[in-house]
């Protein structure tokens, strides 16, 4: 015989049945009843309070991405449903799991405009994979049953269960079943062998192929897949922002970033290649330049779980539906052996390009006495981080610098917001990393503008001892406007330049290790103090204000019609 129990309970029940040991929130008013029972389930479930409810649901993210588990998020209504309003459209975006339970006020006073009552259903049904309210305990757990398979399932994403209070605090005769099955909901599709047979020969057809790797590699858990059919076929690999660890750094065959800021090699290829395979990715305009003038020569295949961006951006020759890893595995066996040595080798002259006129300027400088640059202080945390460690960005020139020249080693190494660019991203969202993955080093990047977005959460770092590095890159600036007010707007710094507190103050104030970087001759030793210490720890690093991220194709235009310096533009001949 089932047992009665109110929502609130069930809700805790279905958590641990779904797995759950670590929730990110904030308490309220409406949501009073089920934090009173998490009081109950303190030995099995794991609260996490943040300072704000947007630094919760970036915790859950950064949480979710680590781990691979689905991020949980709690908060009150009203302001608290609201402040999740960009965690949920961020999370979206980049395709990140969480289930994320907001309060509402009691069913007979919906529509009343009562105290902290919010339309939490239509404010966030257009930014998550799916949202429900719940006004009965009867449906708190199978709805979130529903809320975690649909959440991870297929293309991940963010889910929402509104609960009213009269769920929370009314009876339910508690059971609760795992949802794998939803009508009209087909999230794993089956494979059309004939799509993937089409794919081989054209693979086994191509003299200059090129993979484009995206999240959907790291979502599907298919790097092993990946690299075996880069290296059986001998096809050069190039990557998103967001899909940057799907190789080692090292790999002969990784030929880097793509797209604005992306390297030579790839975006030059892009437009030389006669077939493109693109996995898990969707053609983000940041990769793409102007779509008109994209890879007219190739034949492009897209590889992904999403059927709804095949031709949404770029019209493609082929495409298989389906999860990478899966997909890749069914290609495997199709492909022949083979070797395009004058085709990858193209990938190196154009290297060795930007390593004189970029690389070895943005990050190898060698005056000592001068200010930090962002790329070689990528470089040296990288160098000195241990193995494996994940690089958490916020967003701007610390993201693409950051990302462009740390070093990865292992799958699920680059957090960082892409889709939606969210500035307030790093600090909450390398908390939850380091909760995520306790045992790897986290090493987060921001700038003076962003960390001051969600600085509160230094608070939550204080009060769990969250290993977390922070690498504060201090330019006095909004430095990506910055850049494109000095390349495109004639330096007219219009509201960039930003009168900044004393940060390692801030951190001491929190009991955060702190402190600062002015000259390159005081870098080394500052990240082996960082990394040597067992806990938090802050640096404050002084880079020159006029750093700038290079190579870079402006918005829109061709994605092989490449900015090397400001008024330098690469030739390729």
């Amino acid at each position: 015989m089932n047992e009665t129990i109110t929502g609130a309970e069930a809700l805790m029940r279905g958590l641990v049945a779904e797995g759950v040991d670590r929730v990110f929130g904030y308490p309220g008013g409406f949501i009073i009843p089920v934090y009173d029972q998490l009081y109950h389930y303190a030995d099995k479930i794991t609260h996490v309070l943040t300072r704000h409810e947007q630094g919760a649901i970036h915790a859950a993210q950064g949480y979710a991405r680590a781990s691979h588990r689905p991020g949980v998020v709690i908060v009150t209504s009203g302001p608290g449903a609201t402040n999740l309003i960009t965690g949920l459209s961020d999370a979206m975006m980049d395709s990140t799991p969480l289930v994320v339970i907001t309060g509402q006020a009691p069913s007979s006073m919906l529509g009343t405009d009562a105290f902290q009552e919010t339309d939490v259903i239509g404010i966030t049904q257009p930014i998550t994979k799916w949202s429900c309210q719940v006004r009965d305990a009867d449906n708190v757990a199978p709805v979130l049953a529903r809320a975690f398979h649909i959440a991870t399932t297929g293309r991940p994403g963010p889910v929402v269960i509104d609960l009213t209070k009269d769920a929370q605090t009314g009876l339910t005769d508690f059971a609760y079943e795992k949802c794998r099955f939803i009508r009209s909901y087909s999230p794993v599709p089956d494979i059309n062998r004939a799509h993937v047979k089409r794919v081989a020969d054209m693979i086994n057809a191509s003299r200059r192929p090129m993979i484009l790797a995206g999240q959907g590699v790291t979502i599907s858990g298919a790097e092993d897949e990946l690299r075996q059919l880069a290296e059986k076929a001998q096809i050069p690999v190039a990557f998103t922002l967001l899909g940057l660890s799907g190789l080692p750094t090292g790999h002969p065959l990784n030929k880097g970033l793509l797209g604005m800021h992306g390297n030579l090699g790839p975006n030059i290829n892009t437009n030389q290649a006669d077939l493109i395979i693109a996995v898990g990715m969707r053609f983000d305009d940041r990769v793409t330049g102007d779509v008109d003038s994209y890879a007219r020569q190739a034949q492009i295949v897209h590889i992904d779980i999403d059927e709804s961006e095949f031709n949404k951006n770029i019209r493609v020759n082929a495409m298989i539906h389906g999860d990478a890893a899966a997909v890749l595995r069914e290609l495997l066996p199709l492909v022949n052996d083979a070797t395009h040595q004058e085709w990858v080798d193209s990938f190196d002259r154009h290297y060795e390009v930007e390593k004189e006129r970029i690389i070895n300027q943005a990050a190898y400088p060698t005056d000592p006495d001068q200010p930090m640059r962002m790329g070689e202080m990528a470089r040296k945390v990288s160098e000195q981080a241990g193995p494996c460690p994940i690089l958490v960005t916020d967003v701007g020139q610390n993201q693409l610098l950051s990302a462009r020249y740390f070093r990865y080693s292992a799958p699920r190494s680059i957090i960082t917001s892409g889709g939606l660019g969210t500035m307030g991203f790093g600090l909450p969202a390398a908390i939850g990393a380091k909760m995520g993955a306790p045992e790897r080093t986290v090493c987060l990047f921001c700038g003076d503008g962003g960390i001051q977005m969600t600085i509160q959460e230094l608070g939550t770092i204080m009060q769990y001892g969250t290993a977390v590095k922070i690498i504060i890159l201090n330019n006095n600036f909004l430095g990506n406007v910055r850049q494109w007010q000095d390349l495109f707007f004639d330096k007219r710094f219009s509201q960039t330049p930003m009168l900044n507190p004393d940060f390692v103050a801030i951190a001491h104030a929190y009991n955060i290790t702190a402190e600062n970087v002015e000259y390159r001759r005081d870098a080394d030793a500052a990240i082996r103090r960082m990394m040597e210490h067992d806990g938090p720890y802050l640096l404050n690093v002084n880079i020159r204000e006029e750093d700038m991220v290079m190579p870079m194709t402006p918005a829109g235009d061709n994605v092989d019609h490449i900015m090397l310096n400001p008024g330098e533009w690469y030739t390729n001949e």
